[in-house]
């Protein structure tokens, strides 16, 4: 079930509808919410709920062990036990497939059968999310930053709550099971915020992603050597586009239909092309990825608190663990090593944390913005070789030129000009819209939808990081 679709419009009206009448039967509601997502989470595929269920079962049962437990041998022993268990979960169903095949080619390689089966292993929709928010919640009652609950409901509605399911925002217990407890009222639910959001999220994937990916990207993707260098060019920003308005949108439209239902997402995107150094563009791209890496792996392994040299082997033991847990290929691991090697490199040169002001530091947020879109080459393409001729034919000439067209182009400098906005602009147009009648508004959301639906191409292509 697929946000931008009608099926879904009827699946949250329903939601909205019964929970806000249930909202003053706590446990009923979060039985109803917890239902609804299981629905929502079966609809791509049922076979799968039990892998959820497993999910949510094993970080509740660990953190009812850890609570139980006052000696830190034991708690860590219990933390130890349950994400192993979690990782080797997503391990079986997300990595299996090529680190056999690898180890099978190394074997003939060497002369050796290797005893490793070929499975065909289905990718489960959205399971790197819910296994790092069940691993996330473990840690987090091992190191007391939440209580554990006192019951199952409240863990599996925090691991199956169907806006963040799939493809995040990665919320933290912390930050949601108080939610569970204290909820907001109904007058103090921010509609106009999380219209904006929704309709904006809309826009971002249907019209500007969706008509890149369909015109641009893919079909140049699928054979760089047929297309000049224009064409590669303008695919190249093209993706950068299509990737930030396709996941920010899945982001905003989870953190707007939340918000409708009373609960708080942090936020995800912060106009992260507008960065002036690697760094800061890790603390804009997918904050809530880039959060839990810092918080569950790079300061575990020492972080920045051991000196300069071990502090860049730890960058790239995380980015080379980031890309690997973007995809299983190797076009996903040099992704990551090409932002590791990046950040390293500001490491040596300075801290990353400078921000010059003027010409210069537009140059430097143009240099970024070249080294991410090198990155997202490698990140988009279905195979090194393809990668390849990429950037082969991005310095090879040619006069050829079928796909870059005005329209597209005009949308490519779009997706870019929303990251030099004010950072405030869109607080500042939802104080201007609060001013309205709420009928002006509905009109207005309604007519924003009609014309969407048919500015938009036909279908809704699933998200990018459904299938990380």
């Amino acid at each position: 079930m697929l946000f931008p679709t009608t099926g879904f419009l009827v699946f949250f009206t329903v939601v909205f509808l019964v929970h806000w009448s249930m909202v003053d039967r706590p446990r009923w509601d979060k039985l109803f919410l917890l239902g609804a997502s299981w629905f929502f989470y079966g609809c791509w595929d049922p076979r799968f709920l039990a892998l959820l269920l497993w999910s949510a079962g094993n970080s509740w049962a660990a953190g009812a062990l850890i609570d139980r437990r006052h000696d830190e041998a034991g708690r860590r022993t219990i933390v130890a036990v349950s994400v192993a268990l979690h990782l080797a979960t997503l391990g079986l169903f997300k990595y299996y497939g090529f680190f056999s095949e690898e180890l099978l080619a190394l074997g003939r390689a060497a002369g050796v059968a290797l005893p490793l089966p070929l499975l065909e292993i289905v990718l489960p929709v959205g399971v790197s999310f819910f296994t790092f928010q069940g691993i996330s919640y473990v840690v987090d009652v091992k190191r007391r930053d939440v209580a554990a609950a006192g019951g199952p409901l409240d863990v599996f509605l925090y691991i199956s709550f169907f806006p963040h399911l799939v493809a995040g925002p990665i919320v933290r217990a912390a930050h949601f099971l108080p939610q569970l407890a204290g909820r907001v009222p109904r007058d103090r639910v921010p509609l106009v915020m999380a219209i904006l959001l929704v309709l904006g999220g809309l826009f971002k994937k249907t019209i500007v992603a969706g008509t890149l990916a369909t015109d641009l990207v893919d079909p140049v993707f699928r054979d760089p050597t047929a297309h000049g260098a224009a064409d590669l060019w303008l695919a190249v920003y093209g993706y950068a586009v299509q990737i930030y308005c396709d996941f920010s949108a899945y982001s905003d439209i989870a953190i707007g239909v939340a918000a409708l239902l009373g609960f708080h997402f942090p936020r995800n995107f912060d106009q992260p092309y507008r960065a002036r150094s690697l760094a800061e563009f890790w603390r804009r791209w997918h904050i809530s990825l880039s959060s839990f890496l810092r918080d569950y792996l790079y300061k575990p392994l020492g972080g920045s608190r051991r000196g300069p040299r071990r502090t860049m082997v730890n960058l790239m033991i995380v980015m080379l663990l980031g890309g690997l847990w973007h995809g299983a290929a190797w076009t996903f691991v040099l992704w990551g090593a090409l932002h590791g090697a990046a950040l390293v490199a500001e490491r040596a040169c300075g801290d990353g944390r400078a921000a010059p002001g003027g010409w210069r530091g537009r140059l430097r947020a143009a240099l970024v913005f070249h080294v991410v879109c090198a990155g997202w080459v490698l990140f988009r393409s279905p195979s090194l070789a393809v990668a390849g001729d990429v950037f082969a034919g991005l310095f090879a000439g040619g006069a050829g030129i079928a796909r870059a067209t005005p329209w597209l182009a005009a949308l490519v400098l779009l997706g870019i000009a929303l990251h030099w906005l004010p950072a405030d602009w869109l607080l500042r147009l939802e104080r201007a819209v609060a001013r309205w009648p709420i009928w002006a508004l509905g009109v207005a959301a309604g007519l924003t939808l009609v014309c969407l639906d048919a500015a938009g191409p036909d279908g809704v292509a699933p998200f990018i990081y459904f299938r990380f």
